[in-house]
């Protein structure tokens, strides 16, 4: 199934330099970087898990590898749980109209974080706007 496939490769052998900035990496010394090594070995079900802990969905997707900021599934739940979470979103689910739609209907601020064409939205702009009134501001001229 889809949840026991790996988003991303796995933990590289901590011998190897890491590949964010080069530098060596020994068994008894890691980088800055090595906390990326084990976020990237989750499957999709760890993602999913993490996002509906406690410590807040937005920063569970800020700390995710590209592949699974790109993963619709895990997007859709941390912004249903966290509107601001859209903010890490990959570009392309930043303008999927049903994502936005979800985010500014938890978070209306989560409008500043929408494709350009999705500001011109009806739809997507009042949903934020019943969130938050300020959302207006960010919101297409034309409406």
């Amino acid at each position: 199934t889809t949840d026991s496939i790996t988003i991303a490769a796995t933990v590289p052998h901590p011998c190897h330099p890491c590949p964010e900035c080069r530098s060596a990496r020994t068994t008894d010394h890691a980088c800055a970087h090595s906390r990326h090594f084990a976020y990237s070995a989750m499957s999709r079900a760890e993602w999913l898990a993490k996002v509906r802990a406690g410590a807040g969905a937005a920063v569970a997707l800020r700390a995710a590898p590209a592949s699974v900021r790109a993963d619709r599934e895990v997007v859709l739940e941390a912004v249903r749980r966290d509107g601001a979470a859209l903010q890490f979103a990959s570009e392309k689910l930043q303008a999927d109209r049903y994502i936005v739609l979800a985010a500014v209907r938890q978070t209306g601020d989560a409008l500043r974080e929408a494709a350009e064409d999705l500001l011109a939205d009806r739809e997507v702009v009042l949903a934020a706007v019943r969130q938050s009134g300020c959302a207006l501001v960010d919101a297409a001229d034309a409406l």
